[in-house]
């Protein structure tokens, strides 16, 4: 079964040449020009990801985003930023918010639709890594069958990318994994400027795991490693 994109952008001419695009890819495709119109379809449809762009009629990307990742029945949708270049602390607050991705513009079609199968891709289920199903650092526990994180037996709800990054370095404890090889592992494509998209992503999951924050360390210009 195809996967529902919706496409929440203004410029008629982006829309029509991302709608072709992507219905050439195999998606389905539903547009809407206004952000307020938007947020009501991606509430109403549940799509499987949602490319907002950030200046938008009537209530802005960035928002839409907020709303989305405080409700518990879209929470878990991806959401793809479209900024334009330069504006980085759009960005920044994107990621803080929680989207998923950016793309910056001017872009190629063809890498959006690689960065929304990278990011269907990431919020699949995760295989075990093992066969005992599940992590484990003291108190801190991965299960990865009911893709559940547990600290001290109370649930943490994290995102999709969350998770995976948190399985990642779990994974690989005592060894550090550079901002490309999360980038190339966890987010499922790699290139340069886009360290922040790590960063920001690190300390959203350190906040989220309260006192086990302290075992993700910085390797300072390398990436991040989680001790033993």
């Amino acid at each position: 079964m195809a996967n529902t994109i919706l496409l929440v952008e203004d410029d008629e001419d982006i829309r029509q040449l991302l709608t072709f695009t992507f219905e050439a890819a195999g998606f389905n495709v539903i547009t809407r020009s206004d952000g307020q119109e938007g947020l009501d379809t991606a509430m109403a449809e549940l799509p499987d990801v949602v490319i907002l762009d950030i200046m938008l009629p009537s209530m802005s990307g960035l928002d839409i985003c907020k709303v989305l990742k405080r409700n518990a029945e879209t929470e878990s949708i991806p959401v793809i930023m479209l900024t334009a270049r330069g504006e980085e602390v759009d960005r920044v607050v994107g990621l803080e918010l929680g989207a998923d991705d950016y793309v910056v513009k001017p872009f190629s079609p063809r890498e959006l639709v690689l960065r929304v199968r990278a990011v269907l891709k990431r919020n699949a289920p995760v295989e075990p890594v093992t066969k005992a199903a599940s992590l484990q650092m003291d108190g801190l526990v991965v299960d990865m069958d009911a893709y559940k994180v547990l600290i001290d037996g109370e649930e943490v709800l994290l995102t999709a990318t969350e998770f995976k990054l948190l399985v990642e370095l779990l994974k690989n404890k005592g060894r550090v994994r550079t901002r490309d090889q999360l980038l190339n592992t966890v987010w499922g494509y790699e290139f340069e400027g886009y360290a922040r998209t790590v960063d920001t992503h690190v300390r959203r999951l350190r906040q989220k795991i309260g006192d086990y924050a302290n075992y993700i360390e910085t390797m300072r210009g390398v990436g991040y490693r989680f001790k033993e």
